[in-house]
């Protein structure tokens, strides 16, 4: 007994259960039964049957002993490889420390963790994802993940080199930045106490640079000690730019707080970089003076323009308003005007009352500075503090010149010592 596939011209062939039998010394054949309609997964089972093939029900016989998720491995890692950023790690040392660096860069993508939590994860006894067995790591021990980390810090210059020339190019824009993060121990000796991003001012951190291109992708990171002050970072960028990726002409883009004067003066024009940096708000005040360049009648049609001034010769201004962003500023604002005159009116009560008094000027304007240091209102009040009494009253006309800046409005300078670069920047800026 067999199954026999008959072709049936230009039609599905024909499936046929049939009989080999023999009569008068001749072998001959017969037709049991018409399978053509069974599905390919029947008539495999019942081929399996006639060859005599144990079968075994279904989940008996297959024990799972491992399903790990893998799809957004292969994403990552294929992604990883598209760019060429296997390629940029160094070509110095074994390649299983190579890729164990590839390892870290994409476990950090997946799950975010402790270098013990990843050493497990990558271990195949304790692996929670199938990226170690997809690079054949075999057993990952910690140990060798942080001399994995000791060996990318000992080739991080030849690393950011390769990533500049791949990103970055004479003429173009370059990004530069910092944040900071906090640390819960005590050995490491960076870790000081600063101005805290993360508000965390009870805790020590760090604080850490990056540059980039003017698309955002990361070239260069460099920590700093937790107390160091963004301005003190920027020479050591503008001599990683010219003697290390030889980029003699670039645009160094910044933040107010970061790009000063006294940085200009000292390290950006001695180094002959341009750079596009923003006002601060005294600046951006006066040349938003009643008789200045920059005044509101330049964003009726339009949210951005181009002005100058004589305070800034050979520097083009632009500047841009964000009229969602000036409606929330002043809704804010009101916020914060409702609550402090809600508390100053507090303090005055008890200035007022006939019992437990709070008297002398000295104590009432301890309460009273609290109240403006916390919310930063004291420019918009009038005060006035006796002994004995508290009086208070908002200063419009102090208020109205603040929401005359409001809206983002930012007045962003970039040198014109080199016309050239003048419309390729101006779009992006």
């Amino acid at each position: 007994m067999y199954v026999a596939t008959v072709p049936n011209r230009g039609s599905p062939p024909v499936i046929l259960l049939r009989e080999s039998y023999r009569k008068d010394g001749k072998v001959k054949t017969r037709t049991l039964k018409n399978l053509s309609d069974w599905p390919a997964e029947r008539i495999d089972l019942l081929r399996a049957v006639l060859r005599g093939d144990q079968l075994v029900p279904a989940g008996e016989g297959v024990a799972i002993e491992q399903a790990l998720p893998h799809g957004h491995v292969v994403a990552a890692l294929e992604t990883a490889r598209r760019i060429g950023f296997d390629r940029v790690l160094p070509r110095q040392g074994p390649q299983r420390r190579r890729d164990l660096a590839l390892a870290l860069v994409i476990a950090r993508l997946l799950e975010p963790a402790a270098k013990l939590a990843t050493a497990r994860a990558l271990d195949p006894a304790t692996a929670s994802h199938s990226l170690g067995t997809v690079l054949g790591l075999g057993r990952v021990a910690a140990k060798e993940i942080y001399g994995a980390l000791d060996w990318l810090g000992r080739h991080q210059s030849r690393i950011e080199a390769a990533l500049a020339r791949r990103h970055l190019a004479a003429d173009t824009l370059v990004l530069y930045d910092l944040t900071s993060t906090y640390l819960e121990g005590r050995c490491c000796p960076l870790a000081q106490y600063g101005s805290s991003r993360d508000h965390r001012n009870d805790r020590r951190q760090i604080v850490f640079g990056v540059l980039c291109n003017h698309q955002g992708c990361p070239v260069a990171v460099e920590v700093f000690a937790g107390n160091t002050a963004d301005p003190s970072t920027l020479k050591g960028q503008i001599d990683k730019l010219k003697h290390r990726f030889h980029l003699d002409r670039v645009v160094l883009v910044g933040d107010r707080g970061m790009i000063t004067q006294a940085r200009l003066r000292e390290d950006l024009i001695p180094a002959g970089l341009d750079w596009i940096t923003a006002l601060r708000a005294p600046a951006a005040q006066a040349l938003a003076a009643v008789d200045g360049p920059l005044q509101p009648s330049l964003f009726d049609e339009r949210d951005l323009a181009e002005i100058t001034s004589p305070d800034y010769p050979g520097e083009r201004l632009v500047v841009c308003r964000n009229p969602l962003l000036a409606a929330e500023r002043a809704r804010k604002r009101n916020e914060l005007l409702d609550a402090t005159e809600a508390e100053l009116a507090r303090i005055q009560q008890r200035v007022r009352r006939s019992r437990n008094r709070l008297t002398g000027s000295a104590a009432i304007g301890q309460a009273v500075g609290a109240v403006l240091g916390r919310r930063k209102m004291a420019k918009h009040f009038r005060l006035s503090i006796t002994d004995n009494e508290l009086a208070f009253a908002r200063d419009a006309v102090a208020i109205a010149a603040e929401a005359r800046l409001d809206g983002d409005l930012c007045v962003a300078h970039q040198p014109l010592t080199r016309p050239t670069r003048r419309r390729r920047h101006g779009a992006r800026l």
